[in-house]
């Protein structure tokens, strides 16, 4: 593959006065159709009919692309360029009567095909929730199967955008495959342990190893866009960050975003360094309210920071900005809508010249305002890109009447526009490997490299194996889990009993003290180990994934053929950091 090597903070400078020339006159006609200002209802006529020619766009340096192009659109182009929504239904064209009336409330269209032509999209983020249930799993409706499924999908997104003036670029498909709890796509497809096992295992070359994998497979499923590494440092017990954090130690974090930087890009998918400035230095949850950071600028400069310092430096081709009130710079403004923090801190501070995301704009903290003024005011901040607005017509009418009466400066849009163009060229050149790359073997013996590395005992023998026959118990509905260790063992010569033998108890996300058993020799924690503290297990082990690649490390160190060599990232009270581990 392509590595795609190009540093946002060079690019930046070109970047920049590009689109300020482009700004300053160059940006096409000015008798361009001007809507009325938005009432905050849904659109009720279509915007202007996209013209069905594509402009051609000269060879060059990507910035150079994306300033020709941006210099032929319409306001209702830029705009579109700068809107990335979700839409429902599997497939581009053909959807189902639930997830047609889904996007009729969402954008005013049935289909996701006909939503990226009404809004001259720039964008699309892949989902597993469904406009029939949004609470529940994988269903017909969600955006994500399977990967054949999804590569279809992909490719009729992308023949829709490619009918567009900007189709001259790529179509931006992103989703959050995170790996670990947030995972969209989940069948199919080669999976790595979460980012704290990751930390555990502290070798950023396995871990940019198995992101090399990892991208390699969303390319060729179509999507060019991964909404990850996580950079937070988890500085508290934050549930809503968890296990998706590299560890408590930022600069041991930060070696592991690197990897996971240069992996994802290596396989020609944009990486997401997230979610700025922090999330992990506030317990609470930004889909339920406005975390504040509380710290001072110097602990978040020294604490918080070094692992976006890292990705940026890494060449990360974007940053997305968090729902989180960070007193110490801008008090009592999420950091989606300051310009302190987005145009002062991360462009100023830390140097990020590329693409900056906004997180989900349906969540609280964005919805104390209408979709359209929310928007103005996530592009005026310093972002780029608007991820999920809960209306498209809305947050669209609202960017275009904000450029009309100039409460949006028009070279801020040229701004936004010429830098998303400018990641998609960046991606341009990246050829897509076949859908039969998928799992290959080259690919899970890298993501099996990283799950061994991350095994940690924190109480117990190094390396002494289980006394079988062992009984496999866990918490919760873990039956899955349970039978792929199960299997697992087996395979390694471990003799397995479905009742009465050696307990090997497994405990994972959202399990708290009633779960334990205080008979299990051994207690797994598959995801954050603080559970471990209060375990009465004379072994304690910690794999902070239940992936199988997980399970198989497990098994192979309870069979006593693998010495477990990790350490845990973060500090669980009367336990040591590592017993075995260096």
């Amino acid at each position: 593959m392509t590595r795609v090597s190009i540093s946002p903070r060079r690019a930046g400078v070109a970047l920049v006065a590009l689109s300020a020339l482009l700004a300053a006159g160059c940006s096409g006609p000015a008798d361009r159709p001007r809507p009325a200002p938005s009432t905050g209802a849904p659109s009720a006529a279509a915007p202007t009919p996209a013209p069905t020619s594509v402009p051609s766009v000269p060879p060059g340096e990507p910035a150079t692309r994306a300033a020709a192009l941006v210099a032929s659109l319409t306001d209702e182009d830029l705009v579109g360029q700068v809107l990335m929504p979700y839409a429902y239904g599997d497939a581009a064209t053909r959807v189902s009567p639930g997830s047609a009336a889904g996007n009729q409330k969402l954008a005013g269209v049935d289909t996701p095909a006909e939503m990226i032509a009404k809004y001259r999209l720039g964008g699309l983020i892949l989902v597993g929730f469904s406009a029939d249930d949004p609470t529940k799993g994988n269903q017909e409706t969600t955006n994500v199967d399977n990967p054949k499924q999804v590569h279809a999908l992909t490719g009729g997104l992308r023949e829709a955008a490619g009918r567009l003036p900007a189709g001259a670029a790529p179509f931006l498909i992103g989703t959050d495959q995170e790996h670990g709890v947030v995972t969209r796509i989940t069948d199919g497809v080669t999976l790595l342990p979460s980012a704290l096992a990751a930390g555990a295992a502290g070798r950023p070359d396995l871990t940019e190893a198995a992101w090399k994998a990892a991208g390699a497979e969303l390319a060729a499923m179509g999507i060019n866009l991964d909404f990850a590494p996580v950079a937070d440092v988890l500085a508290t017990r934050s549930t809503v960050i968890g296990s998706r954090s590299y560890g408590a130690d930022p600069n041991r974090s930060a070696a592991q975003v690197a990897g996971a930087v240069r992996g994802l890009q290596s396989a020609g998918v944009a990486a997401t360094v997230k979610h700025f400035p922090g999330h992990g230095h506030s317990a609470a949850d930004s889909h339920e309210g406005l975390p504040v950071l509380a710290q001072s600028q110097t602990v978040l400069e020294r604490g918080a920071w070094p692992p976006f310092t890292a990705g940026i430096d890494a060449g990360a081709m974007a940053v997305m900005s968090a729902h989180l009130d960070a007193r110490s710079v801008d008090p009592g403004t999420a950091a989606t809508f300051s310009h302190k923090l987005l145009t002062g801190v991360l462009r100023g501070q830390l140097g990020f010249q590329g693409v900056v995301i906004t997180d989900g704009m349906n969540m609280p903290p964005a919805k104390r305002w209408s979709p359209g003024e929310a928007a103005v005011r996530a592009l005026n901040a310093g972002n780029d890109l608007i991820l999920m607005p809960p209306h498209v017509g809305q947050a669209y009418d609202g960017l275009l009447a904000a450029l009309r009466d100039g409460s949006l400066p028009r070279p801020r849009l040229v701004d936004a526009a010429t830098r998303v163009l400018t990641m998609k060229f960046r991606l341009a050149g990246a050829p897509a490997p076949a859908l039969s790359t998928l799992n290959a073997p080259a690919h899970r013996q890298a993501v099996d490299r990283l799950a061994a590395a991350a095994v940690t005992v924190l109480r117990g023998d190094c390396g002494r194996p289980v006394s079988g026959p062992v009984t496999v118990t866990s918490s919760g509905g873990r039956d899955h889990t349970r039978k792929a260790l199960t299997e697992a063992l087996t395979a390694a010569g471990v003799k397995t009993t479905p009742s009465g033998g050696t307990v090997v108890h497994l405990v994972g996300y959202g399990d708290g003290a009633k779960d334990l058993r205080p008979d299990a020799a051994v207690t797994v924690a598959m995801d954050t180990p603080y559970l471990l503290a209060g375990a009465a297990s004379p072994t304690l082990l910690a794999t902070y994934s239940s992936s199988r690649p997980s399970m198989t490390a497990l098994a192979r160190v309870l069979a006593g053929k693998l010495r477990p060599a990790g350490r845990s990232p973060v500090p669980v009270p009367g336990l040591p950091v590592t017993t075995c581990g260096t």
